[in-house]
């Protein structure tokens, strides 16, 4: 765990994660400010659960040291100068001050189940165990009537102070009340409206709550749309993927606990340290893209030399996120690393656009030249469809090079 931490930090210093020093002293100062007047109002508020990350982290044979390393790589991904990692640190064991509701809603649990079925945690996933959670129908003990008292004691208690984080997308099609919750029957449109109501913020983790995911899949019988289809008038954040990496859970809940706020977002609701690097930038393969180096089909030479995966239709140069970065299974491998290519799954309607094993030059997508050089903004501004083009016209260029290369 220590040696993958040390490797991250280098890893978010390696590939441009940087702050904005275009932002000044004054920025940082007044930040540094709001963000230690907020955990000295949570230090001094009673901790809605009884869980300590120092005990937890004890029993899992991590030390001090070794969590500092940790606040110091997170202190990198969330953007901020170094002098903020005794905040993060702080904010961290103040996690048990934030209460949480996590509903449930048309999924299949792999978030939950990303999370749970760790066999070595990471200190991400060890914080999302002392969170407080109120209410989680997959997890807790009570069920039918002493589940909705638990959940109507914790809107109370917390009233306008709780996240709402949600999992899976909401039927809002024929056949909505196939899908309810609990002993009255709400179905998950009025569960979602009316935990949401009383909520801080809500967070959507996973593609099928931020974007429908595959339940939205065409020819989506149940009209599955992603939480912020549903709810209006509330800060929203969506962490999306499949599952949705808990590092990125984590951040954003220790960007609540620090400032109270939500982080900033790009123009799908991402928060952009999370979501603000495309996966083809940070790819280990893309020098193979540049040289004109491709798999050409599975288990040639191309692919046991890990040359780039495009041309067997690898989205990475379409998807935004950071696992190319921050990976999975305590860093080990992610999905381009183990050989097969990006599905575009942090991305909107992703099962119909992009899980398919052609790049997309080759579908009947269409969408703006403009080539694989493009900001997350920048390049989802007006584009309703995949990206294939721009980088279809790279990729040829590529190959054309490659070739000449050989034929000297």
């Amino acid at each position: 765990m220590v040696e993958r931490r040390e490797a991250l930090a280098k890893m978010f210093s390696a590939k441009g994660v940087k702050v904005d020093t275009n932002r000044g002293e004054e920025y940082y100062d007044s930040l540094m400010k709001t963000m230690t007047k907020r955990l000295d109002e949570l230090e001094k508020s009673p901790a809605a659960s009884r869980a300590s990350i120092q005990n937890l982290l004890e029993s899992e044979g991590v030390t001090r040291r070794d969590f500092m390393k940790w606040a110091s790589a997170t202190c990198a991904a969330l953007m901020l100068p170094s002098s903020f990692t005794p905040l993060i640190a702080q904010a961290a064991e103040l996690m048990n001050r934030v209460p949480i509701i996590w509903l449930e809603l048309q999924d299949c649990a792999g978030n939950s189940e990303a999370i749970l079925r760790s066999d070595a945690p990471t200190i991400d996933e060890l914080l999302l165990e002392i969170i407080s959670l109120e209410f989680h129908e997959t997890l807790m003990v009570a069920a039918g009537h002493q589940a909705e008292g638990q959940l109507a004691n914790a809107m109370e208690t917390f009233k306008g102070k709780y996240l709402c984080v949600v999992e899976g997308s909401i039927p809002m099609g024929a056949g909505k009340e196939w899908c309810t919750v609990g002993a009255k029957g709400e179905t998950f449109e009025e569960h979602l409206r009316h935990v949401a109501k009383d909520a801080a913020a809500l967070v959507a983790v996973g593609t099928c709550a931020t974007f429908g995911g595959v339940p939205a899949a065409s020819p989506n019988p149940t009209g599955a749309v992603g939480v912020q289809d549903v709810i209006t008038g509330k800060p929203i954040i969506n962490i999306p993927a499949c599952p949705a990496n808990p590092a990125n859970i984590t951040g954003t809940i220790l960007h609540f606990v620090l400032t109270g706020q939500v982080p900033e977002l790009d123009h799908l609701n991402r928060p952009k340290f999370d979501f603000g690097y495309r996966i083809h930038d940070n790819c280990e393969r893309r020098a193979h893209f540049d040289a004109g180096e491709f798999v050409e089909e599975w288990g040639d030479k191309g692919a046991q030399n890990n040359f780039c995966l495009y041309k067997m239709g690898c989205k990475g140069p379409m998807t935004f996120n950071n696992c190319s970065i921050v990976r999975y299974n305590e860093g080990v491998n992610w999905p381009i690393g183990a050989g097969h290519g990006c599905i575009g799954c942090s991305e909107p309607q992703f099962w119909d656009k992009y899980a398919q094993e052609r790049p997309m030059a080759d579908t009947h997508f269409k969408a703006p030249t403009g080539g694989v050089e493009k900001s997350v903004d920048e390049f989802g501004l007006g584009l309703l469809t995949a990206a294939g083009i721009g980088i279809g016209i790279h990729a040829v260029s590529s190959i054309i090079a490659g070739k000449k290369e050989g034929d000297e």
